[in-house]
């Protein structure tokens, strides 16, 4: 059952989001900043996270620290956005709840975005920062790569090109409603079309900004079609009432089938990346707990 604080928030994205697709990159992007500025009441940092800006190999990105976190453990984020919006700015706060629940720090990777830099740069950029970590001296047994729609995309093609290159595996992953398939034939875009109260059809075709003249269909473009035996432990976050629904119950399947052990979790009534939504939203808030069980339990911690 939705809770009531879900009832209202749908209404509010529904307002924020929903008819506002087929606007220019650049326009989207200030969009999105602006919420964030708008919300930030609701989108606090926990009180004991310090923030701190690193360079990954020349990306501008951030460290969200708790204070009581060691140091040889790490959760990579990778934020979403449609490969062609996003920042840390726009994440920061949904990364330092996810370092809070899980008392490790992450490292929130600015990596660059379609159309200026579209396929393969986003999982060139992807991959460096995680073999950035591994130059820090982090050990992959301590890594946990997570990410959020286009994010989640990332996390499971970096993954899949690693393990094609006989690199060492994080140790687990932590996509929330990861964007599998770019050829878009899953069913849930038709069936949760006038259900979804973010996302319509326009956001995307704005994806194809990312895919440009490659196939859809590329493995590392849309990991539900790539060989998925040997990836690590993954735990799926998504929302019953989105169009790209069937992207995670589909690739949950399909990696169960290869041997992966996969916890699929798809919560009632709710839309695309609701955890970003803030933890005045009680869904968003036990998702968020979820994943500090998950990082802690493959990172030991």
């Amino acid at each position: 059952m939705v809770s009531w604080q879900g009832y209202i928030d749908r209404i509010i994205i529904r307002k924020m989001y929903k008819n506002s697709w087929n606007a220019p990159v650049l326009e989207l992007r200030q969009k999105i900043e602006n919420n964030v500025k708008k919300n930030a009441r609701w989108l606090r940092l926990p009180k004991n996270i310090e923030v701190l800006p690193v360079s990954v190999g020349g990306l501008p990105s951030e460290w969200i620290i708790p204070l009581k976190s060691t140091r040889d453990k790490v959760i990579l984020y990778i934020h979403g956005g449609g490969h062609f919006m996003g920042s840390c700015n726009t994440y920061r706060a949904l990364a330092a709840y996810i370092a809070e629940a899980s008392n490790v720090r992450v490292l929130l990777l600015e990596y660059r975005l379609a159309p200026e830099h579209p396929f393969p740069t986003p999982l060139d950029d992807t991959i460096a920062g995680y073999r950035w970590l591994l130059n820090e001296g982090i050990s992959p047994h301590n890594i946990v790569i997570a990410g959020d729609s286009a994010g989640g995309n990332l996390c499971l093609a970096s993954i899949i090109s690693l393990r094609d290159q006989k690199s060492p595996l994080p140790s687990a992953v932590v996509c929330l409603s990861p964007d599998t398939d770019l050829s878009w034939s899953g069913g849930s875009i038709k069936t949760n079309a006038n259900i979804d109260p973010m996302l319509t059809v326009d956001v995307l075709s704005m994806i194809k900004l990312y895919i440009g003249n490659n196939d859809p269909c590329h493995p590392l473009i849309s990991p539900l079609y790539a060989d998925l035996h040997g990836l690590p432990p993954m735990l799926i976050q998504v929302g019953s009432h989105e169009i790209m629904l069937s992207d995670s119950t589909r690739f949950a399947d399909k990696a169960r089938n290869a041997g992966v052990d996969v916890t699929l979790k798809v919560w009632d009534g709710m839309w695309h990346v609701f955890q970003s939504t803030g933890l005045s939203l009680p869904e968003a808030r036990q998702a968020i707990n979820e994943i500090g069980v998950f990082v802690k339990k493959h990172l030991g911690v």
